[in-house]
């Protein structure tokens, strides 16, 4: 079972997106190119093919790009819950927000939370602004933290 904590909430990677943006820059970069090499070289047909041919590759990294940014925004919002979540069990239970892990990316009814070495299932009120925990009893135990 995997847990997180508040960190990795604070410090999600956008690593995809990294290389998204590099690769529709070096495309860009080839389509110029290209587009020049054809308009100095005018009988010579496959600059422009090779310019339609990148110029499709960066419609289609474009496309996946502006995909995997509508998901990081929905990811982000519902992470974005997480953090004052911990913060309120650290709060409540008087311990530090670095000793609260939870097993969810997102705020839902029955996540389970672990701190002091015991782990609790979260029960949220039907609008959210409200939680209890019951003691829970996790069946797998190796547990990963992602930090």
């Amino acid at each position: 079972m995997t847990f997180y904590t508040e960190d990795y909430f604070l410090h999600q990677q956008q690593f995809n997106s990294i290389i998204n943006y590099a690769v529709i820059l070096v495309l860009i970069i080839l389509v110029l190119i290209n587009s020049f090499r054809y308009l100095h070289h005018q009988l010579q047909t496959r600059y422009r093919d090779l310019g339609i041919i990148y110029f499709l590759l960066l419609l289609i990294f474009a496309g996946l790009q502006i995909t995997n940014l509508e998901k990081s925004y929905s990811q982000q919002s519902q992470s974005l819950q997480m953090r004052p979540f911990i913060r309120a069990v650290a709060r409540d239970h008087n311990i530090s927000s670095d000793k609260v892990v939870v097993n969810s990316t997102t705020l839902t009814d029955g996540i389970i939370v672990r701190f002091n070495k015991k782990d609790y299932r979260v029960n949220l009120s039907p609008n959210g602004d409200n939680y209890t925990l019951t003691r829970a009893h996790v069946v797998e135990h190796p547990v990963i933290i992602e930090k």
